[in-house]
């Protein structure tokens, strides 16, 4: 039987035959893979960026891939955003305010990335350095530990593509009160984190000071990094944090929050505003 494509919610899956293995038992059955097609992002007339990803949202993704990355600073530098006049699914066309920044940056920037990738589109060391991460405000933020329990679980219920594949990444903003706001599905873990920023820089909600981001596997540096380039002030994670993410995130004034699961949770940075704990260092 050939592999056939289903929709749940925006995000795409595939049917496929498979032998299913029961002791020493097998049988024929169905299941649903996360697709992972490639898309292109072109600025101007030229490619900008390929990357893997889950169809779906994906003018979202080039907007959010574009902000954090610094490329753009907000909605105003983004003259058009949409599909080539083919209509093609798996190109994403964006034409920037002012064609001389344009230009240059079709010379100078090109990026290459799997669905896993984070920093495998900088040409060099050196190149981390062109969008180094921006120090939070001083804020009076204070969020109660039950409001982080609860998260998870609220996670999970909107994940309606990773309940039915098992195979894909989440990203979500919830309120300071807990109130999930938007959630995005990838199978990359960057590209569901620039999903839900670019949504929020289309909507013109940026910067997301008043939000709380959760994501569905570990912190690196990279999902840190586009977190505050969206001006995030909270992160939390189902798993642990790398010691890059820790240091950025200690560096710019973020709250950092891993091994989030079972009504437990490790603050890594940033503890004053966790209630009742005192500040970092």
């Amino acid at each position: 039987m050939a592999a056939q494509r289903t929709v749940q919610g925006e995000a795409p899956s595939i049917i496929v035959p498979i032998r299913r293995v029961e002791g020493s038992q097998s049988s024929r059955a169905d299941d649903l893979l996360a697709v992972e097609e490639a898309l292109e992002i072109r600025l101007g007339q030229r490619s900008l960026s390929i990357t893997m990803r889950t169809p779906g949202n994906d003018l979202e993704l080039a907007a959010g891939f574009l902000f954090s990355e610094g490329i753009i600073r907000g909605r105003a530098d983004i003259r058009s955003l949409g599909r080539p006049s083919d209509g093609s699914p798996d190109i994403v066309m964006i034409e920037l305010v002012g064609r001389e920044r344009q230009s240059s940056l079709q010379t100078e920037r090109n990026f290459l990335m799997t669905s896993a990738c984070g920093v495998c589109g900088k040409a060099s060391l050196s190149d981390l350095q062109v969008n180094s991460c921006p120090a939070l405000p001083r804020d009076d933020i204070q969020i109660e530990p039950a409001t982080m329990h609860g998260l998870p679980d609220q996670l999970r219920r909107a994940q309606s593509v990773f309940d039915s594949t098992g195979g894909l990444h989440a990203a979500a903003r919830f309120s300071l009160q807990g109130e999930l706001q938007s959630v995005r599905e990838d199978v990359g873990r960057h590209n569901a984190v620039d999903k839900l920023v670019g949504a929020a820089l289309l909507d013109h909600c940026l910067p997301l000071a008043r939000s709380i981001l959760l994501v569905s596997g570990r912190a690196s540096f990279e999902l840190v990094q586009k977190a505050l380039m969206a001006g995030i002030p909270i992160m939390a994670a189902v798993g642990a944090p790398s010691s890059l993410a820790v240091a950025t995130a200690d560096r710019a004034g973020m709250t950092l929050i891993g091994f989030l699961r079972n009504s437990r949770f490790n603050v890594y940075t940033g503890s004053q505003r966790i209630r009742g704990l005192e500040p970092s260092r």
